[in-house]
């Protein structure tokens, strides 16, 4: 299977600021990529470019086999596009839109009927279809305005930052609905800023840097990139977090990372050796905890690590 879409040295300037600096990326075809870099990384800029909605200064890109910059309307009709927000029709059922969407790609009554029906089913809004969207829940809407950009059957499916704004439940069904699209044969590029998310649905995930790609690579060869295991404890006790930090601080291979919102503290270790010290110095203190162990680097460790900034800040 050829790559759904191949990337050579694409470059982009905005005035002074280089969005893109000799970009090279690969997304295989039948498989999430997920795109991943901090605010300013050139990821909006990727995905317009992909999306024919801008035009690289250069290098060459290809979408499902099209030269995008030679015959973007080609490209156009392989590609559909799911933004950050809903954008449907509140005042209108859900197999109103969806038919209004596939008339506008060209498809005739029947067949947009047709079509509005498929997608329902496959997003399991069949038995809302012909209730107002005004009533829907924010994942149904989510799962609907994801519906509007697959009636077209693109070959690839682009979405920014899909799951922005729902509520854990809906970005669980979102992440169903996406994985069966995908098991159907529907490509994705995906941006997100929920590591978790690139974590769950990606096959490969790729992040750039000031327009350039600095990794790539299934979840797990990335999170061995992020080098040292992490040794995680939560205390039972919230105000024990600072002798926690202490504790890990001794043993750690850097400085330990706390996080109050969560009440654990995290450093990463040399040697899985370290677990038992650790668990000794927390017993000398008198130091109960809740939960203690040894794992391997998260994605957002990885993305600190590889860019200097944690994930929250993409």
């Amino acid at each position: 299977m050829p790559p759904i879409i191949e990337a050579t040295g694409l470059t982009k300037r905005y005035g002074d600021t280089q969005a893109l600096a000799g970009l090279d990326l690969v997304a295989e075809g039948g498989r999430v990529t997920a795109l991943l870099g901090p605010n300013g990384a050139g990821k909006t800029t990727f995905i317009s470019a992909v999306a024919t909605l801008l035009r690289p200064d250069g290098g060459t890109l290809r979408v499902g086999g099209v030269d995008a910059l030679a015959e973007p309307a080609r490209v156009r009709q392989v590609i559909g596009l799911a933004g950050q927000y809903a954008s449907v029709e509140p005042a209108m059922t859900g197999r109103e839109n969806l038919v209004m969407v596939a008339r506008l790609f060209g498809l005739d009554k029947a067949s947009a009927s047709a079509a509005a029906a498929d997608v329902l089913e496959r997003l399991g809004l069949a038995d809302a279809g012909d209730k107002l969207v005004r009533d829907y829940s924010g994942g149904m809407r989510r799962r609907l305005d994801l519906g509007a950009s697959l009636v077209g059957r693109p070959q690839l499916l682009l979405l920014d930052e899909p799951t922005t704004g729902l509520d854990p439940r809906s970005r669980q069904e979102l992440w169903d609905a996406i994985r069966m699209l995908v098991s159907d044969g529907t490509d994705v590029l995906l941006t997100t800023q929920y590591l978790e998310e690139a974590d769950q649905l990606a096959r490969d995930v790729v992040i750039i840097d000031h327009g350039r790609v600095i990794a790539s690579g299934t979840p797990d060869e990335l999170k061995t990139m992020g080098g040292s295991d992490v040794i995680e404890v939560r205390p039972r006790d919230a105000e024990d977090l600072g002798a926690v930090a202490e504790v890990l601080a001794s043993v750690g291979s850097e400085a330990p990372r706390v996080h109050e919102d969560t009440h654990r503290a995290t450093a990463a270790v040399t040697g899985a050796e370290q677990l038992a010290v650790v668990v000794r110095m927390l017993d000398e203190r008198g130091i109960a905890a809740d939960d203690i162990g040894l794992r391997r680097p998260t994605l957002d460790e990885v993305f600190l690590t590889l860019t200097g900034q944690p994930a929250d800040a993409a």
